[in-house]
């Protein structure tokens, strides 16, 4: 762009009032910018420095002396011959330049006026002359004086057609420029073409050039005409560049603005004509929702569906069925916490704090997390684990995931799976259905209102599928670490990250979990308590909750030891504590009943006075009773509640051998009475058993509680014992229990459920265990004081255990007991015959 300082009508200072800009700018002819160019110069000149700029022959260049030098050099020269040296500084911020601090190169120059000013300084015009060069300095105080030579000018080449050409382009273009810059007057389009000497012209436009000072040395410094004028013209193709594209950017950015202003008036418009239909109180609620969206950190593929539908808001009637959905869609998107997270507390010390005054016991899952926080103080950040408890009712899960989350500093959210069948549970509705909701997972995830919070899938074992899909298939993608990252919803089709969110799913059956499922849980198992953990539970945690809940206060309601350990073993038969609870609150009720109406102030409640508020015993050791006769064994049972004693009763009557089972047994528990029997027959002579008792007579095996389905190999020990003990007529210990697997050649395998089993037992009053000797490792997970009073055996093979299980007492000899007449044989004999026969006739 042009310099426009020379080419409006202030540049002259000093003119008078009554001449015009177009008097102010002296345009030489060709023969007075020859005589300039070829007047006479002195030996010597007083060398005045110019800041920032260069002053080319022909051009009258206003300035401003200010320097002291500068103002000794103006004054003599003024009332002398007024001819100066102007030479340009190299460094413009040199305040008192050095000779070689100065161009070698500069311009003749006349003072045409003198102006003081008030400050002191003084303002010249001067015109420039002709180009010289420095020879050297003759003075350099008060200012500098040198001995110069004049740079001869090159007449010849004005009337070269190469110039004229050049002269005549850089005129347009020098005109082109005028047009495009806003801040130059038309005035100086004119002047240029007005200009005649070629010369003068290609000084005049590199005088205004907003170039450095550099390049307009260098063109000062070349002497051949056309190239002076190639380097003006490539300089103002440079400009004309930089002009074009301002102009663009000008264009587009009036043009964008334009625009807004058009949609600005538009919507103005709609709004007026919305207000006067009555439609127009939805634009403040989209406004409301469009600076929420603003103002949260949404992701880039999430802010980018919000603002489309805000877009879209925007032109729906909000009476349209469609205005609801759509709102109801962005709303969703706005209240999920994205990228939100709540600031763990890695103290472990706190965490292991928090846990053991939460729950008594459970060291399995105290360990599993403490683990995790201790990993993620040191990492920093990981995906969180999918754990899964395993158990029977009661134990504590769900409330244990409430005080992981009060550890970790985390929020809780808990989502029930018991009876869901619908995939949409977990995964959403379409937004082409009415009402469609997102998932539980999200509404979750939204409830919480952070994105690591820990989410409780209570009762995974108990969800259902039907022909409106599996809802377990769903979740398969929610607890797989490696694909919950993009966990996508049907409602919001947007992926969301569920990897830092603690999954902590329960179940009390695991064989009802699809084994995929299973697959990408890991399972930690929280058993049964046992006797003194229950009594531990009561009174630290059950016994405090019921005094509140009831109304009473400490003092009021008190209850010994021995009152608690019989009224968990009279009055609850459970692994888990629910019932237990549940009796000492009927026992608390009792107590406030009895301070309501003023009968005593407080009670002490001692064994002796249970019965008072829980009426008689409900659960008695009765294994006593049950094995007092030959035939009757006491197994362990793992059920999904806990343990269980089983009895297994066998019983003889005449017949033909025949193996009757009842009990509502399972094919597995069947096979095993019948691997049993096998067995027993394999060892008859040696345990003392005659032939003629499994020709002869029938065997009947039943599992009481009939209504109850069974199944599993652990009870073949126990059968294998009731089968001996008919058969040999000894009765088996009732002090002893059992469990395990056999197979035909007596051998004992280890089973499940060990922990839960010999809980059962000492619930029970069972004073020795037999287990599988490979069983011993699950032996050595239960606390020591569980096991006070309970002698453990391990076996491998049932030959050695016959004698540990059964009295070496015969009730009545096996002889004795399965003889049978020889008419009865004989008979016997002529039936199988006879059925023999038929069945050969049959064939043929």
């Amino acid at each position: 762009m042009f310099n426009d300082r020379y080419l409006d009508d202030e540049w002259m200072l000093g003119l008078d009032d009554d001449e015009s800009p177009e008097q102010s700018i002296p345009l030489p002819t060709p023969d007075e910018e020859k005589a300039m160019s070829t007047s006479d110069v002195p030996e010597t000149l007083p060398i005045l420095a110019l800041r920032n700029t260069v002053l080319f022959p022909g051009v009258v260049l206003p300035i401003t002396v200010g320097r002291d030098t500068s103002l000794a050099l103006v004054k003599d020269a003024f009332n002398d011959d007024k001819l100066i040296g102007v030479v340009a500084q190299r460094d413009s911020e040199v305040e008192d330049p050095e000779p070689d601090e100065l161009y070698e190169a500069g311009t003749v120059a006349e003072i045409l006026k003198l102006i003081k000013m008030p400050d002191g300084s003084k303002s010249i015009v001067i015109q420039g002359k002709r180009r010289f060069t420095i020879d050297s300095f003759t003075q350099t105080a008060p200012y500098h004086r040198a001995k110069v030579t004049p740079i001869a000018s090159q007449h010849g080449e004005r009337d070269n057609v190469e110039l004229q050409a050049r002269i005549r382009s850089i005129k347009e273009l020098a005109i082109q420029i005028v047009n495009l810059s806003p801040n130059l007057p038309s005035e100086a389009a004119e002047a240029i073409q007005r200009i005649e000497s070629p010369a003068f012209l290609i000084h005049f436009i590199a005088s205004n050039l907003q170039i450095d000072v550099e390049p307009k040395q260098e063109l000062l410094e070349t002497v051949p005409l056309v190239e002076r004028a190639d380097l003006v013209m490539e300089h103002l193709n440079e400009e004309i560049q930089v002009l074009q594209l301002s102009e663009e950017i000008r264009s587009r950015v009036k043009t964008d603005v334009d625009q807004q202003q058009r949609e600005y008036l538009l919507r103005q418009q709609m709004k007026a004509i919305q207000d006067e239909l009555g439609e127009g109180e939805g634009d403040d609620a989209v406004s409301e929702l469009r600076k929420k969206a603003n103002e949260k950190d949404l992701p880039e593929h999430a802010e980018q569906v919000v603002m489309k539908e805000l877009d879209r808001l925007t032109r729906i009637n909000p009476a349209s069925p469609d205005y609801g959905v759509t709102r109801n869609y962005v709303e969703t998107i706005l209240d999920i916490p994205w990228r939100e997270y709540s600031e763990d507390n890695l103290d472990l010390e706190r965490a292991e704090g928090v846990l053991d005054e939460d729950h008594y016991g459970l060291e399995k899952v105290k360990k599993r997390i403490l683990e995790y926080l201790a990993v993620l103080k040191l990492k920093g950040d990981m995906k969180a684990p999918i754990l899964c408890f395993h158990g029977p009712p009661g134990v504590g899960k769900t409330s244990l995931g409430k005080s992981i989350a009060r550890a970790l500093g985390r929020e809780f959210v808990r989502m029930s799976l018991g009876g869901v069948r619908d995939e949409a549970e977990i995964r959403g509705h379409r937004r082409t259905y009415v009402g469609a909701l997102p998932g539980r997972i999200i509404q979750g995830i939204r409830k919480g209102g952070t994105s690591n919070p820990v989410f409780m899938l209570d009762e995974v074992d108990k969800l259902g599928s039907d022909f409106r899909g599996d809802p377990s298939s769903a979740l398969l993608e929610v607890l797989d670490p490696e694909q919950n990252d993009n966990f996508n919803d049907h409602y919001l089709e947007l992926d969301y990250d569920l990897s830092r969110v603690l999954f902590i799913a329960t179940a009390n059956y695991l064989g009802q979990i699809p084994a995929p499922l299973r697959d990408r849980m890991e399972i930690i198992e929280i058993n049964g308590y046992t006797q003194h953990e229950k009594l531990q539970i009561g009174r630290q945690y059950l016994l405090p909750r019921q005094i509140e809940e009831n109304g009473l206060k400490a003092e009021q309601f008190e209850i010994s030891d021995d009152a608690l350990s019989h009224l968990i073993d009279a009055y609850t038969r459970e692994s888990g504590v629910r019932q237990l609870e549940r009796t000492i609150g009927s026992v608390a009720r009792g107590v406030a009943k009895k301070v309501a109406v003023g009968e005593a102030e407080a009670a002490n409640i001692d064994k002796d006075d249970l019965e008072e508020y829980l009426g008689g015993r409900k659960f008695f050791r009765d294994v006593a009773e049950r094995t007092e006769v030959p035939g009757v064994a006491t197994g362990l049972a793992w059920t999904p509640t806990g343990g269980d004693i089983l009895f297994v009763e066998a019983s003889v009557s005449r017949g033909t051998g025949r193996l009757i089972l009842t009990g509502k047994l399972g094919d597995v528990m069947k096979e095993s009475a019948q691997a049993a029997l096998s067995y027993v027959k394999a060892r008859a002579d040696e345990l003392g058993i005659p032939q003629d008792a499994f020709r002869y007579w029938d065997t009947h095996v039943h599992v009481p509680a009939g209504a109850v389905p069974k199944d599993g190999p652990s009870a073949g020990v126990a059968m294998l014992a009731a089968l001996i003990s008919i058969y040999a007529q000894r009765r088996v210990k009732h002090t002893v229990a059992m469990t395990g697997e056999i197979t035909l050649r007596g051998l004992v395998l280890p089973v499940g459920g060990i922990k839960e089993k010999v809980l059962a037992a000492k619930r029970a009053g069972i004073e020795k265990v037999l287990l599988p000797h490979k069983n011993e490792k699950d032996v050595r997970e239960i606390n020591d004081e569980a096991l006070e009073g309970l002698e453990i055996a391990y076996v491998e093979r049932m030959d050695n255990a016959i004698d540990a299980l059964l009295e070496s007492e015969v009730e009545t000899d096996p002889e004795a007991f399965f003889s049978v007449p020889d008419h009865e044989k004989r008979l016997h004999t002529t039936e199988s015959n006879g059925r023999e026969l038929v069945q050969v006739a049959s064939s043929e």
